[in-house]
C-alpha cells in the first residue's frame, strides 16, 4: 500500500487523481465474488474491477459478450459486500449501452443502485461520447476503456495489439482527450504499444491504467485469476503469474480425495 495514501479509509476517484499528481502508481485487479474481494481489499489493492471478464473466467464463455446485466449486478453486489477500502468499478456488459444514451443510463443506474458500485466502465471512444456524457450528467463516475476492447472482438477478429498504425494511434489519442474532457475519472488502455500509452498518460490529467500497455502509465490492472495462475491456457506477454494456484489447488484436492478414500479424514479430532 502506498505510504502517500495509507491513511485513506476509502479510495475514491479523487484519491486516484491525487495519486497521479503525486506520481503514485495505482494497483487494480479484478474480482467477482465476496471472498476473493475481501482478500484483495485487505491486501491493499486500490481499485477492484468487476470485469465482464467474468464471462470467461467464471462462466467459461469464449468471449465477454454473453454475460448479462443481471449477472454483472450479481457479481458486483457480491464484491461490494466484501470491500471496505478499494474503489469498485463495474463493467457495463455488451448490449447494455450501445443502443442509445437512455439505455446506457438505465444500465448504469441499475449497477449503482442494485450492486452498490462506485463507478462504471465502458468500452469505446467517440462513438459512445453521448452515452458517457448522459451517465456522467446523472452523477455516476465513468472510467473509459480504449485500445483492445474485448466487446468488439468479432469486429477486430483478433486479440492482437491495437493502435500500431498511425491513423489508429491518432484516433486513440483523440478519444482519450475526449474522455477526459467529457469528465471520465480514468481510462484503461489495453494491449497497445508502450510508447503510445506513455504519450497518452502524459497528455491527459486523469489516471491511465494499463494492461499490456507498458510501465510508463499511472497504474496496472490484471485479471485476478490470471495473475494467481488459475488459468494455464492464457499466457499473453503482459501477464505475470504471482502464484501457481492451478497446481496448488489440484494438489490439495487430490490429497483430500486420498484421505477420504483411505478413511483418514475426518479423524477423531475432526468430529463431534
Amino acid at each position: 500500500m502506498s505510504k502517500a495514501i495509507e491513511n485513506y479509509t476509502r479510495i475514491t476517484t479523487l484519491t486516484l487523481s491525487e495519486m497521479k499528481a503525486k506520481g503514485e502508481k495505482i494497483a487494480m485487479l479484478t474480482a467477482y465474488d465476496y471472498t476473493m474481494a475481501g482478500i484483495v481489499d485487505k491486501a491493499g489493492i486500490d481499485v477492484i474491477l468487476v470485469g465482464d471478464s467474468a464471462s470467461n473466467v467464471m462462466a467459461g464463455h469464449e468471449t465477454t459478450l454473453p454475460i448479462t446485466l443481471d449477472q454483472m449486478i450479481y457479481h458486483a453486489a457480491s464484491v461490494v459486500r466484501g470491500v471496505e477500502r478499494a474503489l469498485v468499478v463495474v463493467d457495463l456488459p455488451f448490449g447494455t449501452y450501445q443502443a442509445d444514451s437512455k439505455e446506457a443510463l438505465r444500465s448504469a443506474i441499475r449497477i449503482m443502485k442494485e450492486a452498490g458500485a462506485h463507478a462504471v466502465k465502458l468500452e469505446g471512444g467517440s462513438q459512445i461520447q453521448d452515452y458517457i456524457e448522459r451517465i456522467l450528467q446523472a452523477g455516476i463516475p465513468v472510467m473509459g476503456h480504449l485500445g483492445l476492447t474485448p466487446q468488439s472482438i468479432y469486429k477486430f477478429g483478433t486479440y492482437t495489439v491495437r493502435a500500431k498504425e498511425e491513423a489508429e494511434a491518432e484516433q486513440l489519442i483523440h478519444d482519450a482527450q475526449m474522455l477526459e474532457k467529457a469528465g471520465c475519472f480514468g481510462i484503461v488502455l489495453e494491449k497497445i504499444p508502450a510508447k503510445l500509452a506513455e504519450k497518452v498518460a502524459q497528455m491527459v490529467n486523469i489516471p491511465i491504467i494499463g494492461i499490456g500497455a507498458g510501465a510508463q502509465v499511472d497504474g496496472q490492472v490484471l485479471v485476478l485469476n490470471d495473475m494467481l495462475g488459475m488459468n494455464k491456457e492464457f499466457s499473453p506477454r503482459f501477464l505475470r503469474r504471482y502464484l501457481n494456484l492451478d497446481e496448488e489447488i489440484s494438489k490439495a484436492v487430490k490429497s483430500y480425495t486420498t484421505d477420504v478414500k483411505k478413511q483418514d479424514f475426518p479423524n477423531h479430532k475432526e468430529q463431534y
